[in-house]
């Protein structure tokens, strides 16, 4: 399996920084959300994600302002976050910071009463009586019969229009899977003939990738869970690794994360989720083979969920207390040539023998990176040994610390601690 696109060259090593606008700022604007570019930048971060900008739809509206996700017009503005003169100047200082802008993309459905629905109600799925239907049980949306041909251009033609009017620089697209895979195929084609756009794909299904540059590791997010919870090893863990990278094309990319929109909002945050083995997991989205994802709040850090369907503001309070260890991670991958090499293939996991431990090695000619993760809740002493443990490596976290390796590394790895060693 292969994909017929090449991704964009800037999309291969870069890491994205999820916005949840209507919950960033008092304003819920874009507007307020630019005054934080800047540190955010500054913290590293080069693709944002925004989600759906899109109006949502009144009818059988959930909460107070709706899902995000039930869009009402898919080349309108939501008012609530200001106006398409808004954002195409939020796009530009983005750019002018060397910063890529994606959207999220909501293919498989609308909200209820969608401008589609009185203009063009051929687009929609019906059920025995004639009525709009959806098949998820998500009582505020409607699904789209992608049986027809021209809901597919339609649906081209609004992508297509973000393109072209905001010069966005890709597309996040939500229940990727739901939609047809010739669809996003066809659409790819289209859409970057206009511009080359980086395409991300929130589904977990390998056959994907003919389209898509990149997909959530979403069975490493519930691995992880469960080991968390002292459920599964730290081989489990491995196994998973291992079926992306046998089921997977070569090129294929995983984006791997702790926090998201949904998991925030409907399972929980990162801390409820893997307690104190949240920072080491952290460590390892941000340097094994792939895409990291840091979602709005995190660098405080953000520990409680934020409503989805109504306004609950990420409480800043002007302390980053996590800001610097995502900048180390950011920009060791910025640094360091071995993760320009964003394959499967460059990561070798190294047996420590222990159930809660997990090493692994990246190495690109003479340059190489170390990550040692415990997932322990008890120091550990580790002592391994590997042909590429030789020379001075520095210390990502310890500024100005460095460890002379001879063939081994020995070394108290703190309860729930981390190392990551660089040359």
């Amino acid at each position: 399996m292969k994909s017929s696109f090449s991704p964009v060259a800037w999309c291969t090593n870069t890491n994205i920084y999820e916005v949840n606008i209507r919950q960033y700022t008092p304003e819920g604007t874009f507007e307020a959300f630019s005054n934080h570019l800047s540190r955010l930048r500054n913290m590293g971060v080069e693709t944002l994600w925004f989600m759906p900008v899109t109006p949502i739809a009144v009818a059988e509206r959930l909460g107070t302002l709706g899902s995000y996700y039930a869009c009402a017009d898919y080349v309108s503005i939501n008012p609530e976050y200001g106006n398409l003169s808004d954002f195409k100047a939020l796009v530009k200082a983005a750019h002018a910071l060397d910063m890529k802008v994606i959207i999220d993309w909501v293919a498989n459905h609308t909200g209820h009463g969608h401008t589609w629905t009185k203009a063009h109600p051929a687009y929609y799925h019906r059920d025995a009586a004639g009525h709009f239907t959806e098949r998820n049980g998500w009582k505020d949306v409607i699904d789209l019969n992608y049986d027809n041909a021209d809901l597919r251009q339609a649906m081209v033609d609004a992508m297509a229009f973000w393109v072209k009017e905001a010069n966005i620089d890709g597309f996040r697209c939500d229940m990727a899977h739901l939609v047809p895979l010739d669809f996003w195929i066809d659409a790819r084609k289209q859409l970057d003939a206009i511009k080359p756009l980086f395409w991300l794909a929130e589904c977990d299904v390998a056959e994907y990738h003919q389209a898509f540059d990149c997909s959530y590791a979403w069975e490493w997010m519930h691995a992880t869970e469960r080991f968390s919870k002292q459920n599964l090893s730290c081989l489990a863990l491995e196994k998973v690794l291992n079926t992306y990278a046998w089921e997977y094309p070569t090129a294929a990319m995983k984006m791997y994360f702790t926090a998201n929109h949904d998991e925030n909002s409907w399972n929980g945050t990162e801390y409820e989720k893997y307690g104190d083995n949240t920072l080491p997991l952290a460590v390892f989205t941000a340097t094994w083979a792939g895409l990291p994802l840091v979602y709005s709040g995190q660098e405080l850090p953000l520990q409680k969920r934020l409503k989805f369907f109504d306004k609950d503001e990420i409480p800043w309070n002007g302390h980053f207390a996590l800001e610097a260890f995502y900048k180390k991670l950011l920009e060791l991958r910025k640094r360091n040539p071995v993760f320009l090499h964003n394959s499967t293939d460059a990561c070798s996991v190294i047996p420590l023998g222990g159930e809660r431990q997990f090493c692994f090695i990246r190495q690109h000619k003479s340059h190489t990176v170390i990550v040692l993760l415990n997932f322990s809740d008890q120091a550990t002493d580790i002592n391994i040994h590997h042909a590429l443990f030789h020379g001075r490596f520095a210390d990502v976290f310890t500024p100005g610390h460095w460890h002379e390796l001879q063939g081994q590394i020995n070394y108290q790895l703190p309860a729930n601690g981390f190392l990551v060693l660089e040359k």
